[in-house]
């Protein structure tokens, strides 16, 4: 099984991710943890493409998340499950500045700069990464996968994991 989870920042990707990889037994390949390294530095598309390539040639099955669709492009044709998280722009703020609380100054299991919000971040967060070229980016990308799931609410996502028999806490 081939997933890639995809959505806005703070929509619970990457704890998803895990909750899908240890469901399955599979491999977890985090996009922000390709991207980025040290201080905040980022790697080159190229780069990035390199290393999430390796991934997908060395795995049969896997589950990644991120969106950075320049890399790895690829990975969206092959999955057999595209999940897409649309949820609203204050749920998504509130859990990432839950999220920096946790790990302020530290990094996180998924990702290995310190963690840090910041104005330019919750401005992402709000607005910038909700553009309307961006949600057709996302549609685009859920009808070219071979079954895709659409959540808008939590409260969707936390139905359908019950029904895949998944324990996930989506309120942390």
């Amino acid at each position: 099984m081939k997933i890639q989870i995809s959505g806005y920042s703070g929509s619970g990707k990457s704890t998803l991710a895990r909750a899908l990889g240890k469901k399955y037994g599979l491999p977890v390949l985090h996009l922000d943890s390709v991207q980025w390294y040290g201080n905040w530095q980022a790697r080159s598309v190229e780069e990035q493409s390199e290393i999430a390539g390796k991934f997908l040639a060395e795995n049969d099955g896997w589950v990644i998340e991120g969106n950075y669709t320049k890399v790895c492009p690829q990975r969206f044709t092959e999955c057999d499950l595209f999940i897409l998280l649309q949820f609203g722009r204050f749920y998504c703020l509130k859990k990432c500045l839950s999220r920096y609380k946790k790990y302020k100054g530290r990094p996180r299991p998924d990702l290995p700069c310190n963690e840090k919000m910041d104005l330019e971040f919750a401005w992402w967060i709000l607005f910038k990464g909700r553009t309307l070229k961006k949600r057709r980016r996302f549609k685009r990308l859920a009808q070219n996968a071979a079954r895709s799931l659409v959540f808008k609410s939590p409260r969707a996502l936390s139905k359908w994991l019950k029904e895949e028999g998944i324990t996930l806490d989506l309120s942390q």
